[in-house]
């Protein structure tokens, strides 16, 4: 068996299937502060790129015509790391503000004793996401015991 000689590996952007253009990319730039980098497409086929600091971090396209299913395999979640705690309890707040679906109440950690943790929540089209901080979590209960807090949701 072969195998493939990479010498490093990281994420480029993500691609994320929506129902309504005009409904996730005001989601994403409000949450994220993503600016649209390109957009187009048609009637039946639209799409947009979104970034940050002129980086490219997520495309959406709408081609989908029914919420995601989370019992189907596929993306689990996607994550995002932010600088700081407060930066995760600010996402946190403009989401409250947008009636957005939490799993779990506030700040979460990671896990139990853990210093990392964030928020994990859902967007318009029940496609799960974390905003999470490396540190300042330690002081929240972690809501799932010794399972992965990001784990299942």
């Amino acid at each position: 068996m072969t195998t493939a000689t990479i010498s490093a590996v990281q994420t480029g952007h993500v691609g994320l299937n929506v129902t309504d253009l005009d409904r996730a990319v005001p989601f994403y730039a409000r949450v994220f502060g993503f600016q649209v980098q390109a957009e187009g497409g048609n009637d039946e086929r639209r799409w947009a790129f979104l970034g940050h600091d002129g980086r490219l971090v997520l495309t959406l396209w709408q081609q989908s015509e029914t919420p995601f299913p989370a019992s189907s395999a596929g993306l689990h979640h996607l994550s995002f790391q932010v600088g700081s705690i407060d930066e995760v309890r600010a996402a946190e707040a403009v989401l409250r503000e947008l009636g957005a679906e939490f799993r779990y109440d506030g700040v979460v950690p990671h896990g139990e004793g853990m210093s990392s943790g964030g928020i994990f929540f859902t967007d318009p089209d029940g496609i799960r996401l974390e905003i999470y901080a490396p540190s300042g979590a330690e002081t929240a209960a972690a809501p799932s015991g010794e399972a992965p807090t990001c784990g299942f949701f």
